[in-house]
C-alpha cells in the first residue's frame, strides 16, 4: 500500500545504487524482516542502520558486519538511509519517529495498524508534501495483499462492503473451542501458552484490534475518514460450547467477523461474534488465518486470504513494500497527493438476523414474555430452538430472529434485562445471510 505514483517522462527505471534501508525496531518482526533481506540475491535492497533502545541485548551475529547498530533515531536521520522501516509499535513516540522522518524526505514503510489507524491521513499528507513513499501493506491481515490489491487490483470497481477475519488470535481462540470442544478460558490460555495470544488479550478478544484494522481498510475502500473508536465492537468472551451447539442446528459455526459497509453516505462498521454459515469461506477460515472479502457494485465478490500473523508474514508485507519504495526511488517518480478521506456518518443500526440465547430458570410463561417485549418494537421470531437433557434450574434456548434494525433488538434486550428468570445477560450475535 503506498502513495500513488506516476513517472517523470524519461526518467530511468533503474538506479546503480541500493536503496538503503534502517529497521526502527528489532523485535519479532524486525528481525524476521533483517533475515529476508539478507537472504535476498539482488543488492537492490540494503539493510544498513538497526535502531532499538538497549541495543547491546539485541545485537545478532548473523547480521551483516556493515550493519550499524544504534540506539539514536537521529542517527537514522543523518545518514544516506533512503526508507526507515517502523517497527516499534504503539503510538507513541513511533507518530513523532515516523513524522521526524517524512520531514527529514526519509521514506517510510510501516506494520503498525494502530499508528495508521490514527494517524493515517495525517502521515499520507506529510509524505506527499516532502514526495517521499509511506507503504503500509503490513498493517491489515500480515502478508496477505489485501490493501494493494484494494489500491490497486480493484480500482476501477466501486466497493460497497468489506467483510472479513481480521484477527488470527481470536480465529485460533474460536477454531479450537469449536473442533476440541474446550471452553473460552481453556482455549485462550492455550493460546498464550503456545505464543498466539498475549498475556494481556483484551485488544484481540474485545474486536478493538480489529476494529483498528478495518479503520485502514475502509478508508482504502471507501475514501472516508473512520476512526477505530468509531467501530461498535463486541466480545467473544461470551461466547461458550452451547453456542457452538446450536450454531450447527442451524448449519453454522461462530467466527469474529468485522465488516464496514457503504451505504447511502453512511458506513455500518462492526466487530464481534456473529454467526457464519457452512458454505460460507468464512467459516472454512482456522486457526490464525485470514480472510478478506470484498463486494463491488461491479465486480462482485473478491476474497484475500492466508497467513494474518506472525513474523514472517508479516516481513513478506513490508519487503514487498520496500520494493515499491525502491521503485518510487529510482524511477524518479513524484507523488501524486493522496486522496483526502471524506468525513462520513458512521452507524452500528442495520437491519439483520439475530441469534438469542437466553440461560433461564425455567417456569411457564417465559416465551410469552421474550416474544412480548420483542414484538412492541416490531420484531418477529423465526424460530426457538431447546436442546434436550440441560436441567430447568440453568436451561439454555436460542430464539432466532427475523431481520430487525439493532436499535429494535437493544431496546427490546433492555426491556429483557430486567426480567427475573434470567441467570445471565442474553447473548445477541448477528447471522451472516
Amino acid at each position: 500500500m503506498a502513495t500513488l505514483l506516476t513517472p517523470i517522462e524519461g526518467a530511468e527505471q533503474f538506479d546503480e545504487k541500493p536503496c538503503r534501508i534502517a529497521l526502527a525496531g528489532f523485535g519479532t518482526v524486525g528481525s524476521s524482516v533483517a533475515r529476508l533481506l539478507q537472504s535476498r540475491a539482488e543488492p537492490a535492497l540494503q539493510l544498513t542502520h538497526i535502531y532499538n533502545r538497549g541495543i547491546s541485548r539485541k545485537k545478532v551475529d548473523w547480521v551483516a558486519t556493515g550493519v550499524e547498530w544504534t540506539e539514536r533515531f537521529d542517527d537514522l536521520l543523518s545518514s544516506e538511509v533512503d526508507v526507515i522501516v517502523e517497527l516499534m509499535g504503539g503510538l507513541e513516540p513511533a507518530h513523532q519517529l515516523v513524522r521526524r522522518a517524512l520531514q527529514s524526505r526519509k521514506s517510510v514503510v510501516t506494520a503498525n495498524k494502530q499508528l495508521m489507524a490514527q494517524y493515517g491521513p495525517e502521515l499520507l499528507a506529510l509524505a506527499g508534501d516532502n514526495d517521499q513513499f509511506l507503504g503500509f501493506g503490513a498493517c491489515v491481515a500480515g502478508g496477505i495483499p489485501v490493501l494493494l490489491g484494494l489500491q490497486d487490483g480493484l480500482a476501477g470497481d466501486t466497493l460497497t462492503r468489506i467483510r472479513g477475519i481480521l484477527n488470527g488470535t481470536c480465529n485460533h481462540i474460536l477454531t479450537r473451542m469449536e473442533k476440541a470442544e474446550v471452553a473460552f478460558a481453556d482455549a485462550l490460555a492455550e493460546a498464550q501458552r503456545a505464543g498466539f495470544a498475549e498475556a494481556d488479550p483484551t485488544d484481540d478478544v474485545d474486536g478493538l484490534d480489529a476494529a483498528a484494522k478495518l479503520a485502514i481498510l475502509a478508508r482504502v475502500a471507501f475514501n472516508v475518514d473512520l476512526a477505530p473508536n468509531q467501530v461498535a465492537c463486541r466480545s467473544i468472551g461470551e461466547i461458550g460450547l452451547i453456542d457452538f451447539a446450536y450454531a450447527h442446528e442451524l448449519d453454522s459455526t461462530i467466527r469474529q467477523i468485522s465488516t464496514a459497509q457503504w451505504q447511502d453516505g453512511c458506513v455500518y462498521a462492526n466487530v464481534g461474534p456473529a454467526l457464519v454459515p457452512n458454505d460460507s469461506p468464512l467459516a472454512k477460515v482456522s486457526g490464525n488465518q485470514n480472510l478478506v472479502v470484498t463486494s463491488g457494485e461491479f465486480g462482485g465478490d473478491t476474497s484475500f486470504g492466508g497467513n494474518g500473523a506472525g513474523g514472517d508474514p508479516t516481513a513478506v508485507a513490508v519487503v514487498s513494500d520496500l520494493v515499491q519504495a525502491a521503485r518510487h526511488r529510482c524511477s524518479g517518480a513524484v507523488a501524486l497527493p493522496p486522496r483526502m478521506a471524506q468525513p462520513c456518518r458512521v452507524t452500528n443500526d442495520i437491519a439483520t438476523a439475530h441469534y438469542l440465547r437466553f440461560v433461564v430458570r425455567d417456569r411457564p410463561g417465559i416465551l410469552a414474555a421474550l416474544t412480548e417485549a420483542l414484538s412492541r418494537r416490531g420484531i418477529n421470531v423465526d424460530a426457538v430452538l431447546q436442546k434436550p437433557n440441560y436441567p430447568k434450574s440453568a436451561l439454555p434456548f436460542v430464539i432466532t430472529l427475523e431481520p430487525c434494525p439493532e436499535r429494535h433488538l437493544r431496546a427490546a434486550l433492555a426491556e429483557i434485562a430486567a426480567f427475573d428468570f434470567l441467570l445471565q445477560p442474553p447473548l445477541s450475535m448477528p447471522m451472516m445471510e
